[in-house]
């Protein structure tokens, strides 16, 4: 018995190794753009999330939207591909903007990749 989880345990061990991390994700030419005016205006920010890990997988991205003094006034998390897996080096396009209220005492912005999941 014991050789049988042993066993199990080698096959398994390598799958696990592979896993990706937030780090095998990058967020490429991220911008943000003010599209509209006055009560109109919303919040474009759109970039490219690159898949740099071996494995097919799909991340997380979270965006931190900051007054002049770097207070968090907006925080909104979001998959890109949503339930789809980005093969290895290849790339989605989005723009989470919509998850925003426009306000305009935002200044700055934070984005990252917060969660990696294989779907």
């Amino acid at each position: 018995m014991k050789t049988l989880i042993a066993s199990a345990l080698l096959l398994f061990a390598p799958l696990a190794a592979h896993a990706c991390a937030p780090t095998d994700f990058a967020v490429e030419g991220f911008k943000m753009k003010v599209v509209g005016s006055g009560m109109g205006a919303r919040l474009s920010l759109a970039g490219q999330l690159v898949n740099h890990c071996s494995q097919p997988a799909a991340a997380q991205i979270s965006i931190d939207a900051k007054d002049g003094t770097g207070k968090v006034l907006q925080s909104k998390k979001g998959w890109p591909a949503g339930t789809t897996n980005i093969a290895p080096g290849q790339s989605v396009d989005f723009d989470l903007g919509r998850l925003f209220r426009f306000d305009p005492e935002m200044q700055s912005y934070t984005v990252g990749v917060a969660d990696v999941r294989t779907w």
